[in-house]
């Protein structure tokens, strides 16, 4: 059954990093983007980050540009999302998603973990 994990979240101080992970098993991973979403306490959710499964295109919201960087094995699988400087803006449930196109709502989700930048 094609499903997707994400992996990662935790308490972390402002200023600090966080990876995500994504694991797609059975999941038929080269025929989909994956993006990466959020939904922030009191806010519509957003998404953050694209990546085309081709041509490894990549799409960012203005709000993490310059520091969050999304990218993809197709070998294992697996979906990233590195976050630098998070700032508590940045606290809430992000979701790894695929589908055929990046779009503001994808096919498939996974279940989320949660972030919270806190000191």
């Amino acid at each position: 059954q094609a499903q997707l994990v994400e992996s990662g979240g935790g308490l972390v101080p402002p200023g600090g990093p966080l990876r995500f992970s994504c694991a797609a098993p059975g999941f038929p991973f080269d025929n989909y983007v994956t993006a990466w979403f959020r939904q922030a306490p009191g806010k519509e959710r957003e998404e953050v980050s694209c990546i085309t499964h081709r041509a490894g295109s990549t799409h960012y919201a203005d709000s993490v540009k310059d520091r969050f960087t999304i990218s993809r094995d197709s070998a294992t699988k697996m979906a990233y999302l590195q976050m630098n400087s998070l700032n508590p803006e940045d606290t809430g449930i992000y979701y790894c998603t695929a589908d055929h196109t990046c779009r503001e709502n994808p096919r498939y989700w996974g279940p989320g973990t949660q972030v919270t930048v806190s000191s």
